[in-house]
């Protein structure tokens, strides 16, 4: 029996899947999160050959955009579903993605929004539906009226099917004049089943996110085991371990997902205002400036997560089965400009000196710009106005260096300052420092080298009297790139 007149995706999935059991809701996060991520590679790697200014697929999803990479952005529709209070048809008419014109899926995403009924039990579920040339899959974390939550997914054709006839009845009933455009866009993906090939490499995908049972030996009792996603087209997951993690990093793992939520929704509505072409400039210059700290503190939620799931994963070496050669001028390109905001804001200078030539490294490419925009904003908030910051990268045999050396200006003179007095810090459980003087909350320094070891480098940290912290990170080189070619810029 349905709880609504409309079966609800949990629902849907339930009667597909032979069991699919209540687990506390961290357990449940966790398998939604590392199928979001391993979905979002996999649409990576299946959209990698294609043009990415070319429409390659359309994603469901609530209750906010799930895919963050530029690429993926351009190249799917995305329609989202909301059962917040306020209607966000209010704000910006619903509008498909083919109506939008080429130059404004360049600023923004192309998306949409859609509302849910707010007695609908369907606004008590995370989803994904996503459709595409090569694949189609539904994704539904569900919360119980007892607190418990639940997380399944499947691959199979009529599942998919089933789970859009539900979504597309409660289109028809709030929006029934925009229901045969959704209608028609999903019909050019019509569901079909997965190559056997597709199924296994999502597998893959989750196993080198989740946890080996005898390797975690650290967060679980004798007897305490997880089991690993299956490689099938549609079985549910039903991790349930009775031994919580460590209650202070189970805690930012729920505030993270809490913050960077109502964030994503916040961003997704301002970029549908900016897409209008009737905003004052001064209005576009403020819906900009949210979008930029939406955008910033999204990012800076994502890297307190991940550094809460690696202390209860498998050793940090587990996770490096995703690094791959890639572009270090490309992210340079993208995170000096904001590195220079970040420390203009605080009054601070600085100086990048790089190579004539980067070199290919080998890391992890959707985690390498957040980790080191992350470790330089954490950085800046560390030194007192005034000061200099040099970033230098050269090569370093096998590797390559990139080395953050502050220099203490003193007020009256261009002469370093000494001694130079470190920032006062106190710890905050496992994970997190405090900076009374600032305010800040930022990772510790052994959970920011873990997140640099997730992606293939190392993080050095030297304290010295006339600078402060010197930090050195070293990336692995590509074993073809040419290192003979390096030089420096002057």
């Amino acid at each position: 029996m349905y709880q609504w007149v409309l079966p609800s995706l949990r629902e849907i999935l339930a009667q597909n899947q032979s069991s699919v059991a209540e687990c506390s809701p961290a357990k449940a996060e966790r398998q939604w999160r590392v199928s979001l991520a391993a979905t979002e590679q996999l649409l990576l790697n299946s959209l990698a050959s294609v043009s990415a200014d070319t429409t390659q697929g359309l994603v469901l999803a609530a209750p906010a955009p799930l895919f963050s990479q530029p690429k993926l952005a351009q190249s799917l529709q995305t329609v989202t579903f909301t059962a917040k209070p306020f209607n966000p048809l209010a704000l910006m008419p619903f509008q498909m993605p083919d109506a939008i014109a080429p130059q404004d899926c360049e600023v923004a995403p192309c998306e949409s929004v859609l509302p849910l009924l707010p007695a609908d039990p369907l606004a008590a579920e995370q989803f994904c539906l996503v459709f595409t040339d090569k694949f189609t899959l539904v994704l539904v974390l569900a919360t119980h009226k007892n607190g418990k939550k639940t997380f399944s997914f499947s691959f199979e054709p009529e599942v998919v099917q089933q789970a859009w006839r539900s979504l597309g009845a409660r289109v028809m009933l709030t929006n029934p004049e925009f229901f045969s455009q959704l209608d028609a866009l999903v019909q050019q993906y019509s569901p079909l089943a997965p190559d056997y090939r597709m199924v296994v490499q999502f597998s893959q995908l989750l196993l080198a996110e989740l946890t080996e049972p005898e390797e975690d030996t650290g967060t679980r009792g004798h007897g305490d085991t997880e089991s690993s996603f299956p490689a099938s087209p549609r079985l549910p997951v039903s991790v349930c371990s009775e031994t919580s993690p460590r209650p202070d990093v189970e805690l930012l793992q729920a505030f993270a997902h809490e913050v960077r939520t109502p964030l994503t929704t916040i961003r997704t509505m301002t970029r549908l205002l900016l897409k209008r072409r009737d905003l004052a400039k001064s209005v576009i210059n403020r819906l900009e400036i949210i979008d930029h700290e939406c955008t910033e503190q999204i990012d800076r939620m994502e890297l307190l997560f991940k550094a809460a799931e690696l202390e209860t994963s498998a050793p940090v070496k587990s996770s490096k089965t995703q690094l791959t050669p890639m572009s270090l001028d490309q992210v340079l390109q993208q995170s000096i400009p904001r590195w220079e905001q970040a420390a203009q804001r605080r009054n601070l200078t600085l100086n990048v000196v790089l190579p004539q030539q980067l070199p290919t490294v080998v890391s992890n490419p959707s985690m390498l710009d957040r980790v080191l925009t992350g470790l330089m904003e954490n950085f800046t908030r560390s030194l007192p106005p005034g000061s200099h910051i040099q970033v230098q990268v050269i090569p370093a045999g096998d590797q390559l260096k990139l080395q953050l050396s502050p220099q203490l200006l003193s007020k009256d003179t261009n002469k370093s300052a000494t001694p130079a007095t470190p920032p006062i810090r106190k710890a905050l459980g496992q994970l997190l420092m405090f900076q009374p003087e600032t305010g800040t909350i930022s990772l510790n320094m052994a959970a920011t080298k873990h997140l640099f070891q997730a992606i293939g480098g190392k993080l050095i940290v030297r304290q010295r009297p006339h600078y402060g912290e010197i930090l050195t990170i070293f990336l692995p080189l590509e074993v073809s790139s040419n290192e003979e070619k390096l030089g420096v810029k002057s």
